[in-house]
């Protein structure tokens, strides 16, 4: 383990305050590209829950029921940490970025290729040379462990819980109350020098902040810029800073498990597991610097990837591919539902034999979205809209 240097020692007094330095030094040496740290209940506490409650009551959460779960006194659970964690009196969040060198969805691709979120590229080489999925979940995992083990060096016991996208907490708002960005009209947390490919990872902690040692807040840096909202090819935003889940395209390919909407369909392109789309298009992401995380390595196959490639995968195949791998979220049948809906915005009759094999696949979802991509292929119309045919 780390030993904390003298000085650092020094910022520690009797009643066991943890500091902004020590906590961004101890994040550092764990793996992590930067950190910060929020006394609880922080100032903006009350606004932020209002806001959740608005958004679930307004039924912008669509399908992902495990946001809007409530407690045996009727509160929902995710609004404040005070509800599920009455102890916390900390929360240290950690940011580790997955900005690579590699193209941006928005760049010109063959129209025969998907694509999958950057932030499911994620791979490391093994101990054998081997390039293997990982999953980010685990990965940062680890090293919030790591940081919660250091601390209690300097601090002894004290109680603690990790989460990386699987705790009842709304991590943006805390890594906002923690100093690190400010959210964008595209609802994403934005780091004035990460931009916003970046993970967030929290560890609440029963310690006791050091008074005014938490970073100061970042101030709104959008200004008048709109590149995300033109950019949404589904019209996910209600208004800037307000999100429709149930339009994104990140949840339509991995949340939404019922046929898809047609209409939405023909707004998804090529996009087959998650978007890029509004943070690809954000100024802040064009500054951001390139990270080569060693546990978290593009995989190449995955950028861009070959829809015909995709679609030929069995389920063991599937299995083995994606093993580790975030995009295995979608399932078997998800996936190639969404490949279906890329093909059928690609313009490319080649994929309509594969379409005619789906058409009549078990399942419901995979079957209509076959039969609207052949549909489109062909020059069928499509919930009022003509697509011409090429002859």
């Amino acid at each position: 383990m780390m030993d904390v240097n003298r000085e650092s020692v020094t910022l520690l007094d009797s009643r066991r305050r943890v500091t902004l330095q020590i906590v961004r030094e101890l994040a550092r040496d764990a793996g992590f590209a930067e950190a910060g740290i929020v006394a609880l209940p922080h100032g903006d506490a009350a606004r932020d829950a209002s806001r959740f409650e608005s958004w679930i009551q307004s039924g912008h959460a669509g399908s992902m029921r495990y946001l809007a779960r409530i407690n045996d006194h009727g509160k929902l659970v995710r609004a404040r940490v005070s509800t599920p964690f009455p102890w916390a009196r900390s929360a240290i969040v950690c940011l580790a970025s997955y900005n690579s060198a590699q193209p941006r969805s928005v760049n010109d691709a063959p129209s025969n290729r998907g694509w999958i979120a950057r932030y499911a590229w994620s791979s490391r080489i093994d101990e054998t040379g081997i390039r293997r999925a990982s999953d980010y979940h685990k990965v940062l995992l680890k090293r919030l462990k790591r940081l919660d083990a250091e601390l209690r060096e300097p601090f002894g016991d004290f109680q603690s819980r990790t989460y990386v996208d699987t705790g009842p907490i709304v991590e943006r708002s805390l890594a906002i109350a923690a100093g690190l960005g400010w959210t964008g009209k595209n609802t994403c947390l934005i780091h004035p020098r990460l931009g916003s490919f970046v993970f967030l990872a929290v560890l609440l902690t029963s310690l006791e902040v050091e008074a005014g040692e938490q970073t100061l807040k970042v101030p709104d840096r959008c200004g008048s810029c709109t590149r995300c909202l033109d950019a949404c090819p589904t019209n996910a935003f209600i208004a800037p800073y307000r999100m429709d889940a149930t339009r994104c395209v990140s949840y339509l390919t991995i949340e939404h498990r019922s046929p898809l909407d047609e209409m939405l369909m023909n707004g998804m392109g090529r996009q087959i597991f998650g978007c890029d789309i509004c943070q690809d298009v954000c100024p802040w992401n064009r500054k951001a610097p390139i990270h080569e995380d060693p546990e978290l390595l593009p995989r190449e196959e995955l950028v861009n990837p070959a829809l015909e490639w995709l679609a030929g995968l069995d389920e063991k195949e599937f299995e083995r591919t994606f093993n580790g791998s975030p995009v295995r979220r979608a399932g078997f049948d998800g996936l190639r539902r969404n490949i279906a809906v890329a093909m059928g915005n690609s313009g490319d009759r080649a994929f309509v034999q594969r379409l005619e094999r789906w058409s009549t696949a078990v399942d419901e979802g995979l079957r209509k979205a076959a039969i609207w991509a052949m549909r489109k292929l062909e020059g069928v119309q499509v919930q009022g809209t003509r697509f011409e045919s090429d002859s």
